[in-house]
């Protein structure tokens, strides 16, 4: 998985690639012939007093050295390059899958999760893409061509080098073996430890407030202590390499000194030759080190490779059509026909078989307890789910087959929680209209009732907002929210329960400045609160995912019982008996 995951995100650079490879070629050559050249100088230079001969041969080894130099030079600035542009595509590319993903998909893997393949998965593969490139590609010429000229020079010292590559090889590959596991707990441990940091660091306040500091600094040191062991584990897995390295290369050097040295007693090598072994048995050594650093990594890379490849083929249950449908006249007609939606493996759909229609000038509210699935019905409308069995039509076109982003466009979705980003209020106000000038962005804050308190703060539109629009109240972020909405015109507004955090006085201003600019609009209003609805065009009840109620305020409080306790719970019993009486 490690190396296709490689090779799919190398495919656009391959011709750097493979100039790489020429270039490590060149290097690792020139490194090569300084030995067996330096074996010439002893044998025939110095031995012989050819003056000549060794000056020539050392102006040659000064241009093999300049051109090694020059060489891994360029390679190494080549593979920062490779190895930076195939982050930057991979990181893209599990962003925009991420993206795609439904609510239910990313509520699988979790934030944290996925944060953290997006980051520091993506950093270990790109690790070892870099090692990879810089130096493990050279080592692995630079051992096979010492192989062979160790060979060439003495075949008795060759084939003592190739056997200490085997053994060598055949270690390495059972403590590497035993990498593989710990490495992918370790990643998991990562996404905990991400996960408790998060919840800790939001969840703060309410840590405090509840004296529960002791359990979450429980909780966090257990995560700790399980990532310390794991790292431990790998720490002495890893530790061992080197060591087994360093003896083999000890014994070897000693076997091999003995044993050149009965052969030069012998008559049958040269000074020169046990020179250039030796030199390539260096070569060599270093070169499996590098190797081995290779490979401890490659088990971590491969635990990375693993996960980013489980988001890339997880498939999104809300897919981009082939070939979209552009509505002709977008009208901001809404119309749900019998949809049923549930979340995989659920025992009972979350709605079950709903529809209304609601057209531009209409107000249609959605009532319902808790859990009854009105925010789900809005994120069908949104097209963040699709519906199990029914449709979804938007200016007359099922939302499966519209474009993205002219769905995006036709509505505007105000949700109980809004969300701001770490910026301006100006750079959040104009995710609603990224061509917004100023003029437009206080129109909308009028809108929304937000002026007085934007002017109050320091920079006015160019105030800083943090994160999640901390620094600011709740009220305040749902109404710049609002603002956020109307600065894009829709033609269909979707208001989940966006005035929960507002003051009675706000509330009503508010309304009354919305209906204004939304009167040729659309309007689906999600709420609790039966004052909220009272003046809405129409009324739909839902209990349970279903619909129970469907008409006024006056109808409902007749027809539908449903309605009725509510009614009777969030008012006085002289409120409800005069109604009916009324109607």
């Amino acid at each position: 998985m490690l190396i296709r995951l490689l090779c799919a995100c190398l495919r656009p650079y391959r011709w750097r690639t493979v100039l790489l490879l020429v270039l490590q070629l060149v290097q690792t050559v020139a490194t090569l012939m300084l030995p067996t050249l330096n074996a010439a100088v002893i044998d025939d230079g110095v031995v012989k007093g050819d003056a000549d001969y060794i000056v020539d041969t050392g102006i040659v080894m000064l241009a093999l050295a300049v051109t090694q130099i020059v060489t891994a030079g360029i390679a190494a600035v080549l593979s920062s390059r490779i190895t930076a542009a195939l982050g930057r595509d991979l990181r893209s590319r599990v962003f925009r899958h991420v993206m795609r993903l439904s609510s239910g998909e990313t509520t699988r893997f979790g934030t944290s999760s996925l944060s953290t393949r997006t980051v520091n998965d993506v950093v270990q593969i790109q690790r070892l893409t870099l090692t990879l490139m810089d130096v493990a590609v050279s080592a692995v010429i630079m051992c096979a061509g010492g192989l062979l000229l160790g060979l060439y020079q003495d075949t008795g010292l060759g084939l003592l080098l190739i056997g200490l590559v085997a053994v060598i090889g055949i270690c390495l590959s059972v403590l590497l073996r035993r990498l593989g596991p710990p490495y992918a707990l370790m990643q998991r441990c990562v996404d905990t430890m991400a996960r408790l940091l998060r919840e800790q660091i939001s969840g703060v306040r309410v840590i405090r407030a509840f004296v529960r500091d002791g359990h979450e600094r429980e909780r966090f040191g257990k995560a700790n202590d399980e990532l310390f062991g794991v790292s431990l584990r790998v720490g002495r897995i890893m530790a061992t390499i080197p060591v087994t390295l360093m003896v083999f290369m000890n014994v070897l050097t000693v076997a091999l000194v003995w044993f050149a040295g009965l052969r030069i007693n012998d008559g049958a090598l040269r000074l020169g030759a046990l020179n250039a072994v030796l030199g390539y048995l260096t070569l060599i050594i270093v070169a499996i080190i590098v190797v081995s650093f290779v490979f401890t990594e490659a088990p971590r890379a491969r635990a990375s490779a693993v996960r980013i490849e489980e988001v890339l083929n997880t498939p999104t249950s809300v897919p981009v059509p082939e070939t979209p449908v552009d509505p002709w006249v977008t009208t901001g007609h809404l119309d749900v026909r019998r949809a049923t939606f549930g979340y995989p493996g659920a025992q009972a759909p979350v709605l079950q078989d709903v529809s209304l229609k609601a057209g531009p000038g209409e107000t249609i509210a959605v009532l319902g307890g808790t859990g009854s699935g009105k925010t789900t019905l809005l994120s069908l409308v949104l097209r963040l789910n699709d519906v199990t069995d029914g449709a979804v039509f938007v200016s007359g076109v099922d939302v499966r087959d519209m474009d993205p982003d002219i769905l995006a466009d036709s509505v505007g979705f105000v949700p109980q929680r809004p969300y701001l980003f770490a910026g301006t209020v100006a750079s959040n106000l104009r995710y609603g209209n990224p061509e917004a000038g100023d003029e437009e962005l206080w129109h909308a804050l009028d809108v929304a009732q937000a002026t007085e308190f934007v002017e109050r703060m320091q920079n006015g539109l160019d105030s800083r907002i943090s994160q999640g629009g901390s620094n600011i109240s709740g009220g305040q972020r749902q109404r710049l929210a609002i603002a956020r909405a109307v600065l894009g015109h829709p033609l269909i507004y979707l208001l989940d329960d966006c005035f929960s955090a507002l003051d009675q006085g706000t509330e009503s201003a508010l309304r009354a400045a919305l209906e204004e600019e939304t009167a040729a609009a659309t309007v689906l209003l999600v709420t609790q609160r039966i004052g909220s609805v009272q003046g809405a065009d129409r009324i739909v009840v839902l209990d349970g995912g279903r619909v129970v109620g469907d008409g006024t305020h006056e109808e409902l409080l007749h027809d539908s019982r449903a309605y009725r306790e509510m009614a009777a719970s969030q008012s006085t019993v002289q409120e409800v008996t005069g109604a009916l009486a009324d109607a």
